[in-house]
């Protein structure tokens, strides 16, 4: 079995998908957590689990299951408290849905008096306000004053994060005092000090060599300055290398400086500088050649600019291999650095091997291995398969490190893992994220964290899809992406370029597509910055018609960069939405003044307070803007103001009402009660108590009939305007956060062909 889903509920009638995966094809047991917590964050209990079978590893192939193991909490006391707690939550979330279906049926008492005496709040109090500002009455200008409230309260936030961003790309210039910058280069490190906002820059390789140079850059001079034209001659520093880790420890000014390709590590024959371990010749001395250095630079105190040789071989004292293309984190608060991953440097050029996860305590200088390389994972232990050129971050909140991507022997990865540091466990988020509407299996690509965002950058490298097998493609668009990682599994989104969005022919620069490049994020402005890297071979052609640039299986030079970069994503802002919103109402406002009153008035509020807030760049407003002028040119039907209802039951489609006495009108006065036909003990016969079971009731008429507690002075709104007043306020809770307001569906959807739920 390859693919396959799995379904559980507390009936066999009704489950909820909660995992879509696929086993490997090999005996090797695999596990997979199951989704136990909704998108509220409440926990649900399950007694039925049904697993489907989606496809096979092979056309020829039966899918059977053979063993199968649960694991999970039975404990009768801890299920009970789950099962009551998840209880609670669906008789809230039936209260919420009948409320929505009263007030979008004009049944205001019936609301009312629900929410008074269950207590409960169906939305925010601002939601409230606006509905009755926009539905009830009609009062334009307090729905209006009503959107600064809701931005004031955070409202919008929610929305604002989930709208898909794009990329403002801006080139910087800045030179060192001789007009220099670093030269062209990729696989260097990279680190940044967000304090004093000081980018450092360390090595790589130009296509020729590997460099020592160390740079750094000042975001606010835009000035490049030289550190040393060369650490190799620096006291206690590092020598000339590349694909190595820089990792920045904001508490003490430190760099930590760790792993290293170099020209003896590697026998380069090519321009792709494919890294090929040397082989040691016999009776050569290994133990220098293939030693782990481990340096730390003070960027601050009264050490600034000096090395520290902190050890000769971190693989002897407990730590990583010597190692390239791996990836370091720091953990400032907690003076933790964390290594994970990267291809092993040890002279066996035939058997690759890879190392595992680390972690330094800087007080304690100690080295402690959390996952070896050689671990397979349990029934009960997830393992993170090791790999190289991948991504790690770290959620500083959580304390939860964030694993993805990268290569494994010959193939490109696109699964996810997030290590629980406080548990010491692993937990695969994605077996396959480009499943899931990410970005392809990719490799060498460099991601970055805003932890206040709860949102992963990753800018892509190198990719591999299904549709050019295992040719290796530097897209042309290069995609970046967005990864909102809370609530888990997350969402992927790709970010839009400038260059798309751009209504105008003039041009916009943005950087090239580029893979062994370096990326660092500067939380406080939530800015990320970009340098260097590979755009792949000179004058290539594209490998699968979209622009792709392969590369594997060519020769020729490369072009390698030094160019500097800044990014910001945009999204929508507070006072974009609030514009937005104004729009739609005054959309409405201008369609009932060309219904009811002075078209010469309406005219000069659509010329003048309407236009003022339509974004006449964006066609589809425009386009929308212009349509209004039909309500003043084609006439309506008076849909205004309500008359008088008939009473309920004498409504056309109605059942007929029984009269209590012929000769008697229903509105005359009479002393006498209506007989009631009794039996011989002057109780009521059961028999003759007549019921008409409804099957049906018109949800339009229950619209024509003004509540009670709507103003009684005439201005209650038809049916018509009462379904177009409420599709504008349910319009502009598009902007509001789900927490906040009303749950999305319709009770209508909850009822089956059978009348069953």
């Amino acid at each position: 079995m390859k693919e396959f889903k799995i379904y559980v509920g507390l009936t066999s009638d009704h489950l909820t998908e909660v995992l879509h995966a696929g086993l490997k094809n090999d005996s090797i047991p695999e596990t997979f957590p199951i989704k136990h917590v909704n998108a509220a964050g409440v926990y649900f209990p399950t007694r039925f689990i049904k697993v489907v079978p989606l496809s096979a590893h092979g056309q020829s192939f039966h899918m059977s299951i053979w063993h199968i193991a649960l694991n999970g909490i039975a404990d009768e006391q801890t299920v009970q408290r789950i099962r009551s707690g998840y209880d609670e939550y669906r008789e809230a979330t039936v209260l919420r849905h009948i409320l929505k279906h009263l007030r979008q049926r004009r049944l205001l008492t019936p609301f009312q008096m629900i929410t008074i005496r269950s207590g409960f709040q169906l939305e925010h109090p601002l939601l409230s306000q606006l509905h009755e500002s926009i539905v009830l009455r009609g009062d334009w200008e307090d729905a209006e004053r009503l959107l600064n409230s809701m931005s004031r309260a955070c409202l919008f936030d929610e929305y604002i994060q989930s709208c898909q961003p794009h990329a403002a790309w801006k080139r910087l210039h800045g030179t060192d005092s001789d007009g220099d910058v670093p030269s062209p280069r990729g696989g260097h490190a990279m680190c940044m000090d967000p304090v004093n906002q000081d980018i450092y820059l360390l090595g790589g390789y130009d296509g020729r060599k590997s460099l020592d140079d160390f740079w750094m850059y000042s975001i606010k001079d835009d000035r490049w300055s030289v550190l040393s034209h060369g650490t190799s001659a620096d006291q206690n520093a590092p020598e000339a290398r590349s694909c190595h880790k820089m990792a920045f420890d904001t508490k003490t000014g430190s760099i930590y400086v760790l792993g290293r390709l170099n020209d003896a590590d590697s026998n380069d024959d090519s321009n792709n500088r494919t890294p090929q371990p040397r082989r040691v010749e016999s009776g050569q001395p290994t133990d220098k050649a293939y030693c782990s250095e481990f340096y730390r630079y003070h960027a601050r105190g009264i050490d600034r600019g000096k090395w520290d040789f902190l050890s000769f071989d971190t693989a002897m004292s407990g730590g990583p291999p010597l190692m390239f293309d791996h990836q370091m984190v720091m953990d400032s608060e907690e003076q933790v650095l964390y290594v994970f991953g990267g291809r092993v440097l040890d002279g066996d050029r035939e058997n690759v091997k890879y190392s595992g996860l680390y972690s330094y305590s800087v007080r304690t200088s100690k080295w402690k291995c959390l996952q070896s390389a050689d671990s397979t994972s349990t029934s009960s232990q997830v393992i993170i398969p090791p790999r190289f050129g991948h991504s790690m971050v770290l959620e500083p909140i959580t304390k939860t490190l964030y694993i993805f991507a990268g290569q494994r022997e010959d193939k490109y990865l696109s699964d996810m893992y997030a290590f629980d540091i406080a548990n010491g466990t692993a937990t695969e988020i994605f077996p396959d994220f480009t499943a899931e509407k990410g970005p392809d299996a990719c490799f060498t690509q460099r991601a970055v964290l805003d932890p206040s965002l709860k949102e992963i950058y990753m800018f892509c490298g190198l990719t591999r899809n299904a549709h050019v097998g295992s040719m290796t493609i530097l897209q042309s668009e290069s995609p970046n992406w967005v990864y909102q990682y809370h609530p888990r599994p997350g969402k992927w989104t790709q970010i839009l370029s400038s260059k798309a969005l751009s209504a105008t022919s003039e041009p916009i620069e943005e950087p090239l597509p580029r893979y062994a490049h370096q990326v660092v994020y500067n939380p406080n402005t939530r800015t990320a910055y970009l340098h260097g890297g590979n755009a792949g071979l000179v004058g290539a052609t594209s490998a699968d018609g979209d622009g792709g640039t392969p590369t594997q299986g060519r020769t020729g030079g490369e072009k390698r960069l030094d160019d500097l970069w800044q990014m910001e994503l945009v999204r929508p802002s507070q006072e974009e939405i609030i514009r937005r919103a104004k729009f739609r109402i005054r959309r409405q406002q201008f369609r009932e003044m060309s219904e009811d009153g002075d078209p010469i008035k309406a005219l000069n509020f659509l010329q003048s307070d309407v236009a003022s807030v339509v974004d006449h760049k964006d066609p589809v407003e425009s386009d929308d803007f212009r349509s209004l002028l039909t309500h003043l040119l084609v006439p309506a039907a008076a849909i205004g103001r309500t008359k008088t209802p008939p009473p309920l039951g004498d409504h056309e489609d109605s059942p007929p009402r029984k009269r209590s006495r012929s000769t008697s009108p229903e509105d005359q006065w009479t002393s006498t009660l209506d007989e009631v036909e009794c039996d011989s003990d002057g109780e009521e016969d059961p028999t003759k108590i007549e019921f008409n079971s409804p099957q049906t009731i018109n949800a339009r008429m229950l619209k024509t009939i003004q509540d009670p507690l709507e103003r009684d002075d005439g201005s209650g709104v038809s049916a018509e305007r009462f379904d177009q007043r409420n599709e504008v306020f349910e319009s502009l809770l598009t902007f509001v956060g789900d927490y906040a307001k009303e749950p999305t569906g319709s009770l209508l959807d909850m009822v089956d062909g059978d009348g069953g739920l």
